[in-house]
């Protein structure tokens, strides 16, 4: 009779595997992050002046509002 040891974790290709899915999901935030800065920008560029006022920001402020994580 045979015995196997399954509670072992697997080697081999799922280290590399597991590095890779890392890789992808961090590189999937990276550009959502990009697109929503991206997003804000252009919704406060938008804006009058005015109406930036009334949220308390300057023309100079929207960069850093739209960077901010």
């Amino acid at each position: 009779m045979a015995a196997f040891d399954t509670t072992r974790p697997a080697y081999g290709a799922a280290p590399v595997a597991g590095q890779f899915k890392g890789f992808v999901s961090n590189l999937i935030a990276q550009v959502a992050a990009w697109n929503d800065a991206r997003l804000t920008r252009n919704a406060l560029n938008a804006l009058t002046d005015r109406e930036l006022e009334d949220i308390g920001l300057v023309r100079g402020d929207i960069d850093e509002v739209a960077n901010r994580h």
